[in-house]
């Protein structure tokens, strides 16, 4: 059997959870990068803080030995931070801790694994719908999500003839606990934001896991950004 490996920034709760999920009921082996463990038994944690520009340093040799063998891997850039904060009063410290765990993780992930992943494999990024677009008063947020874009389409051109594609999926609302806590999981707001959905409901995590199982599996959207939001309503 082909050995296939998902590696997941972020998969112990959420978006990461049902994705490591959805790979592992496919027979993918589950690598889970974060630092909360994840409540999948069959998956291996790797306890890192990818806050911490030198987060590598620690899991290396852990990682490498993680996925040794491996003839497919899909890397999937999940993890993220979701931070207040207009243009105005953001501090320099605020938007690199942004983008250290939004981007800057990333691309050092890239440079430890790609030397082991074959043709076939995939470099997933879970972007948002303010990858290419603004609210107010989520700088820090709105610039690091923008720039996952940026990352992923370097990737698609500097991997060129190398047979992994790579793609940006961006959810809309989903309901998840770092949504839930974002509006302190207050019913009423969770409410007014699935109104400014067409499908007037949030999105299941699982629906988001299984767009990844078909960016991971489908090079033809490779350099992609695909919005996954039941349709937004445009105000």
């Amino acid at each position: 059997m082909t050995k296939q490996i998902l590696v997941i920034t972020g998969g112990s709760k959420g978006i990461g959870l049902a994705t490591a999920k959805r790979f592992a009921e496919q027979g993918y082996e589950v690598v889970n990068l974060s630092r909360s463990p994840i409540p999948l038994a069959s998956a291996t944690q790797i306890p890192v803080d990818l806050a911490d520009p030198q987060w590598t340093d620690g899991c290396r040799e852990a990682l490498l030995a993680a996925v040794k063998g491996a003839e497919q891997i899909v890397l999937v850039h999940n993890a993220g931070l979701l931070q207040g904060g207009a243009m105005q009063s953001v501090s320099a410290s605020e938007l690199q801790r942004s983008l250290q765990v939004n981007v800057v993780a990333s691309l050092q992930l890239n440079q430890l694994l790609l030397p082991q992943m074959a043709a076939g494999s995939s470099i997933l990024y879970v972007g948002s719908t303010l990858s290419e677009k603004a609210v107010p008063g989520s700088c820090a947020y709105v610039t690091a999500k923008h720039a996952v874009v940026g990352l992923m389409r370097a990737s698609c051109q500097d991997l060129a003839g190398s047979g992994i594609h790579t793609a940006c999926i961006c959810p809309g609302f989903t309901d998840t606990e770092m949504l839930r806590d974002h509006v302190g999981n207050d019913q009423a707001v969770l409410d007014s934001i699935a109104g400014g959905v067409t499908f007037g409901r949030l999105i299941e995590p699982g629906e988001i896991a299984d767009t990844l199982w078909f960016c991971a599996s489908s090079p033809v959207i490779n350099g992609a950004v695909l919005h996954a939001n039941l349709g937004q309503v445009e105000r």
